[in-house]
């Protein structure tokens, strides 16, 4: 089932497998087995599933949906924050507890909430993870040059550079990462003037207490794979899993992988449960 979701001062796209888990079923409102809820990255919109949304919907109900000006969700026309509209479709859909696979800005997203709104997490896998508050990740030259290529209206040599510096894994052209990558530039643009950043929460990883798997891209941008270390170390009980032949799109490079270690830690926190 896809829909429009109402969020504050606007509405997401998103999709509803349904299935056992679903409304009704033993995952809905009172239920035991907590949803599937993807989180898409910001290099990429809610297409990074795709080729792994058909074996992780098999006997669960999955979720996923685009965040404000990312795929086919509108873009933002007021302030907004990322943990408020992910709450916001959890309740639309009438899930007061889930199971967060995400993505580097969606996994950020996912700590977030964890952090926020414990009882509604029951577990992470994290799949190349961002995280706010984390002093020593910057990307300055990342920055700079993003920065110098969009006062020069280069939106092109913009997405040359996020695909050099997320898609090094990647062969020849790597036209799915690139279908992937280039439309989401012009929603940097339309997003960042209404986007209110959640709170930083780097040094709050200690308090997490929830079942969680950390997985980095070994071919990542050097910054990136430090980070992943670094809050891997910091929440307690987390599996760190290096994916050798991944760079920042686990889900294209490593599709099996990936579904092994979401099912793996899904299993898991549903046993908690």
């Amino acid at each position: 089932m896809e829909l429009m979701v109402p969020v504050k001062d606007g509405e997401v796209w998103a999709e509803d497998t349904g299935g056992p888990d679903g409304p009704g079923g033993p995952g809905g409102p009172g239920g035991g087995a907590p949803p599937l809820v993807l989180l898409h990255p910001g290099v990429a919109d809610s297409r990074v599933w795709d080729r792994i949304l058909p074996r992780l919907a098999q006997g669960r109900r999955v979720i996923r949906y685009d965040a404000r000006g990312y795929g086919r969700s509108p873009a933002p026309t007021a302030s907004f924050s990322l943990v408020d509209d992910l709450i916001a479709v959890l309740d639309h859909f009438d899930v007061p507890r889930a199971f967060f696979a995400a993505s580097s800005m969606g996994a950020t997203t996912a700590v977030g909430l964890a952090l926020r709104d414990p009882a509604r997490v029951a577990g992470l896998a994290l799949l190349v993870p961002g995280v706010t508050g984390n002093p020593d990740f910057v990307m300055a030259e990342f920055t700079a040059e993003v920065g110098r290529l969009a006062q020069a209206g280069d939106l092109a040599g913009i997405t040359a550079l996020v695909k050099r510096t997320s898609a090094a894994a990647g062969t020849g052209d790597d036209p799915v990462a690139q279908a992937l990558i280039e439309p989401v530039i012009p929603a940097w643009f339309a997003v960042h003037p209404h986007q209110v950043p959640d709170p930083p929460v780097f040094d709050r990883l200690g308090e997490l207490d929830v079942p969680c798997v950390l997985a980095l891209g070994e071919h990542d941008h050097p910054e990136v794979v430090r980070c992943n270390e670094e809050m891997a170390a910091r929440i307690p009980g987390c599996r760190l899993v290096r994916l050798r032949d991944s760079d920042h799109f686990p889900t294209l490079r490593e599709p099996d992988a990936v579904v092994d270690l979401v099912l793996e830690a899904y299993a898991i926190a549903r046993q908690g449960s």
